[in-house]
């Protein structure tokens, strides 16, 4: 395989993917709090979840948290077998076992748990619901492109483990 060919090919950096429709809530959120916004009929962006500030703050917090912990435990798994976090990075061996065990995506998950928590810290409802689409963008240009490159790769050993592990949980 060349170099190029030995990746998944993904559209972008996953933090970078998760980071963008992150900041897109931000900016719907100050839309909406805006005086355009609220001219233009655009309050509804500016909806939060309604809990009381330090309720919200520890949720946020420990959602964040638990996010970046189980990336770190996850992005420290692949380290100790010897592959590449990085997607855009040939991989090396097969992660299985672990948090890999559970789920086949547990960094996507930790990410995703992470960017919950920051739109809970937001109060942002808009910055929220956009991890819906997120998770589309990531499944669809990322993990699928991931999933066809590990088939590629590790051949029945990979087919193997994903009829064994769920995608996300």
């Amino acid at each position: 395989m060349s170099r190029r060919a030995d990746t998944p090919g993904v559209i972008a950096p996953p933090p970078l993917i998760y980071f963008a429709f992150l900041l897109a809530g931000w900016g719907l959120l100050k839309l909406g709090r805006s005086e355009l916004g609220a001219e233009a009929g655009l309050g509804w962006l500016a909806w939060g979840f309604g809990l009381e500030t330090s309720l919200r703050r520890g949720v946020a917090i420990a959602l964040i948290l638990g996010g970046l912990m189980l990336d770190g435990a996850a992005a420290g798994y692949f380290r100790r077998i010897g592959t590449a976090v990085e997607p855009w990075k040939p991989s090396t061996a097969l992660a299985t076992r672990g948090l890999y065990g559970l789920s086949r995506n547990p960094i996507y998950l930790g990410f995703a748990i992470t960017y919950l928590g920051l739109s809970i810290a937001m109060d942002s409802v808009a910055a929220a619901l956009l991890l819906i689409p997120c998770l589309w963008v990531v499944d669809r240009f990322v993990i699928q492109r991931e999933e066809r490159y590990l088939a590629a790769r590790f051949g029945a050993d990979y087919e193997a483990y994903r009829t064994r592990v769920r995608r996300w949980l």
